[in-house]
């Protein structure tokens, strides 16, 4: 039978439905590589996803501090609001980080939206809204991350699995590419990343059973650079850790769908990859699954995988690996930090992945135990039909893919946590392209869960921890101003003192935080920005607030300007 598809025809035209003047400050063209390289000390600006190359989510800004942070209130709030019928309506939030140049603030929303916007005064500046198949095949929520700005282009993906390059000064799209085969399952999530003159992505998809590959491609024009593929197909090293017999490989997983840091001294990405598929039922594949739930190490010039570390060998409980790879240098040595889904904190030779520590960081782990050597020794897993099993962590993790901070003066990390245990049985299915490839049907714990942001040392040691009645399922954002920043699920976005983990201040944003916040400043003063907008997969990390309202609110926060003098 031979299927026919009707011409859809042209979407519209979202930037000619407002009065919005489509011309925005010229500031993305100015905006290279070599910029990009000593972003943190454009302290002004937040000019790609992390802050800066090395993931550490650190400012360098402290105006607001400990001592002032008491005073700081709204400045201005940018409602984004829904329009029309989206993919996977109930599953919307707004999980994005945004970027500010010289003034102007670029941020992306669910479903194809990006703006720009006036970051003194949230005045919009253009808006630009791709058409996303209202039937797109989505995991987890209909998301996106960030953007990325460079040579006068704002860079974005879409759920349907495209790269766009827009014109930073009129959001008018510049090229479109196809990274991804949406008929499958894949889709896109990330912010993209800028390095050298090349833009990197990484693909989501993992659980309709697809091959995860990390991508470049050119800025000026789109053309394609390089595919590295994160399941190794037969006759390839890794391959020996998959069946040798079927195409287990194939429908692999392992997509890096998280933002690689980046380090300019090794030309190495540093990426996290995704869980295995089918996700729970192991039997299908035996071995260890490389490269799944591993950090890998890539050259950013041609795409190959240097060396790689398997947080969770043969994982059957969903615990990604895709949450970020932070870069530090300590005692002399380069080194990486990763808070693993499975309640670990791994902490690794940044040039050749070799394991320097690693211990738990969340109070309850029961799927097993990992020594300090690594050594990994499964002890709870659903490999039963129909045999009901409960673990801790559950498959959210410990840490979902919202992200962990790094001070370099307390010399701290921060990180939020999960603590919520789930039941998975095994349901054993055939494997059918696009269609959901989980292997059990799992159930999160809607009652005794708890969250925390904990401060822990480069060797493990907790050194404080705020606590909180639910899980923690936002990005954290630290400064030079020994502040920490956090959002709850209840809509209460927090400054803690980063060197105790007091609370010295708190909002109420109407709705829960599963995004991540970021600090600015304009003609001196500074801002504080944190995406308000619950949603995505809530039943995964928190199911007993599935009702809850989504919100669609960007939120930005400033000390009372001075009065003017006389």
């Amino acid at each position: 039978m031979t299927l026919e598809y009707v011409d859809a025809g042209e979407a519209i035209d979202h930037g000619t439905l407002s009065s919005v003047p489509r011309n925005a400050p010229d500031v993305g063209f100015r905006v290279g590589y070599d910029r990009l390289l000593d972003a943190r000390s454009e302290s002004h600006n937040w000019l790609t996803y992390y802050g800066a190359y090395d993931g550490q989510r650190y400012s360098l800004l402290d105006q607001i501090n400990t001592d002032t942070v008491k005073r700081m209130g709204p400045a201005w709030i940018f409602q984004a609001g829904t329009a029309g019928m989206i993919a996977g309506a109930s599953t919307y939030a707004f999980e994005a980080t945004p970027l500010v140049v010289d003034g102007v603030m670029y941020v992306s929303g669910w479903d194809g939206w990006v703006w720009a916007l006036d970051a003194k005064t949230g005045d919009q500046l253009w808006r630009y809204k791709h058409a996303v198949p209202y039937d797109v095949s989505l995991c987890c929520g209909n998301v996106n991350r960030g953007v990325a700005v460079a040579k006068g282009k704002v860079f974005t993906v879409t759920p349907n699995a495209h790269l766009l390059a827009l014109d930073s000064v009129t959001g008018e799209r510049v090229w479109d590419k196809t990274i991804g085969d949406v008929r499958a399952g894949e889709s896109a999530s990330l912010a993209p990343l800028v390095v050298k003159d090349m833009v990197i992505t990484g693909s989501a998809g993992g659980e309709f059973g697809v091959r995860g590959h990390m991508d470049a491609f050119d800025l000026e024009s789109g053309q394609h650079r390089w595919r590295c593929y994160t399941v190794p197909k037969p006759g390839e090293p890794g391959s020996e850790t998959w069946p040798a017999d079927g195409e287990a490989w194939a429908r692999g997983g392992a997509n890096p769908w998280i933002t690689a840091t980046f380090d300019p001294d090794t030309n190495l990405l540093y990426a996290g990859t995704g869980n295995p598929a089918p996700d729970f039922d192991g039997a299908v594949r035996e071995g260890d699954n490389l490269y799944t739930d591993s950090i890998i190490a890539v050259d950013v010039d041609s795409g190959t995988i240097q060396w790689h570390y398997q947080c969770t060998p043969h994982d059957v409980w969903d615990y990604d690996s895709t949450m970020e790879n932070i870069l530090f240098d300590q005692g002399g040595r380069k080194m990486l930090g990763h808070f693993d889904k499975n309640g670990y904190f791994f902490v690794l030779d940044r040039t050749n992945g070799e394991l320097v520590s690693v211990t738990p960081y969340v109070d309850r782990i029961d799927w097993g135990t990992i020594t300090r050597d690594g050594k990994v020794t499964p002890r709870k897993y659903p490999d039963a039909e129909g045999e009901p099993v409960h673990f801790y962590p559950g498959p959210a993790g410990a840490k979902e893919w919202t992200h962990a901070a790094y001070n370099p003066g307390t010399e701290l990390f921060y990180v939020p946590v999960q603590d919520v245990g789930a039941t998975a049985t095994r349901r054993r299915r055939e494997f059918r392209e696009g269609i959901p490839y989980w292997g059990a049907g799992v159930q999160v714990d809607a009652d005794d869960m708890r969250g925390s942001i904990s401060a822990f040392d480069s060797e493990g040691n907790e050194r404080w921890r705020w606590r909180n009645t639910l899980p923690m399922c936002s990005s954290v954002l630290t400064t030079a101003g020994n502040l920490v920043f956090a959002g709850t699920p209840s809509g209460e976005f927090v400054a803690l003192d980063a060197r105790n983990g007091e609370k010295l201040w708190e909002f109420q944003c109407g709705s829960g935080h599963h995004g991540s916040p970021m600090t600015y400043s304009v003609e001196g003063r500074q801002y504080v920005a944190v995406p308000v907008g619950w949603g995505g997969w809530i039943e995964g990390f928190l199911p007993g607030m599935l009702g809850a309202g989504h919100g669609s609110a960007l939120i930005v926060f400033a000390l009372p300007e001075e009065p003017a003098t006389r």
